[in-house]
């Protein structure tokens, strides 16, 4: 059951996604919503100028980190404030917080007293970053200690058509708890898509997810794929129109990612809607 979430908000299109995403939520199981908006420390400590100004002695520069700071520190104010506004239109308990440190490790230690965390896949420096995800987001969806829901940049207005990545792996099982437990909460139906090594290995799998989710009142539809894991999943979203995916968590070590690649991050990367991570 949710009723603690936690939305890291920066400013950026994906933030606002976020935020809708978490007061969208949470208006309807009756949740309250933390709004976290962390000062990165780089940002104070580590400066290019604060580096240029220290090097060269230039004595207007030397305070130029508390001056960095209060700027920060006002902006980051001002979108709390924002957020405050918008629970309040749509009626949602809210608390606002502001931390300095690294960001992703800051979001990671917040998340300990919160049912769900809420991000977007990139920040307000995402024209600075490589991919489709950005390294804050990538960092957190890593190290976060609770379910994770990355957010696209569009906000659609809600979700109605949940589906369920299955592999049978014990990480995916508790993404299955966890879709059910969602889709009874807000009367949805669920799709369950298992893409096959085999027809046997598929039906099986399938018979697996059949049997958990008997005992759920929700109505449940199975498909088994068959083609490369990552790229069948991305698109039966886009062609059956799925607004919300769920999915274990990363299931190998970061060095065996690096050889074989993972789904989980593929699945980030190019899925068009939002993805909730279960460990």
């Amino acid at each position: 059951m949710i009723k603690n979430i936690l939305v890291a908000i920066d400013g950026s299109e994906h933030s606002r996604s976020a935020t809708e995403h978490a007061l969208w939520i949470a208006g309807r199981v009756n949740a309250g919503v933390t709004a976290l908006h962390v000062i990165d420390i780089i940002s104070i400590e580590g400066s290019f100028l604060h580096d240029i100004s220290g090097s060269l002695g230039f004595e207007p520069y030397l305070d130029f980190s508390s001056k960095m700071r209060e700027v920060l520190e006002e902006r980051g104010r001002g979108m709390l404030a924002e957020f405050s506004e918008r629970a309040a239109e749509v009626n949602v308990r809210c608390e606002t917080l502001m931390d300095v440190g690294v960001i992703a490790n800051e979001i990671c230690e917040r998340a300990r007293t919160a049912d769900v965390v809420v991000i977007g896949h990139r920040g307000i420096n995402e024209k600075f970053s490589t991919g489709l995800l950005g390294g804050t987001a990538e960092s957190v969806t890593r190290k976060c200690p609770k379910p994770l829901l990355v957010c696209p940049t569009e906000w659609k207005g809600g979700i109605q058509k949940p589906i369920l990545a299955y592999d049978g792996s014990q990480r995916s099982a508790s993404a299955m708890q966890a879709a059910a437990d969602f889709c009874v909460s807000f009367a949805l139906p669920l799709t369950v898509a298992h893409v096959a090594r085999d027809e046997a290995t598929g039906a099986r799998v399938l018979d697996e997810a059949k049997r958990y989710l008997a005992s759920y009142t929700i109505q449940t539809s199975f498909a088994s794929l068959s083609g490369h894991a990552p790229e069948r999943i991305v698109a039966a979203i886009r062609s059956e129109g799925h607004d919300l995916l769920f999915i274990g968590a990363y299931g190998h070590s970061r060095i065996v990612e690096m050889v074989l690649g993972s789904t989980t991050e593929y699945v980030l990367r190019n899925a068009p809607c939002p993805v909730f991570l279960s460990r």
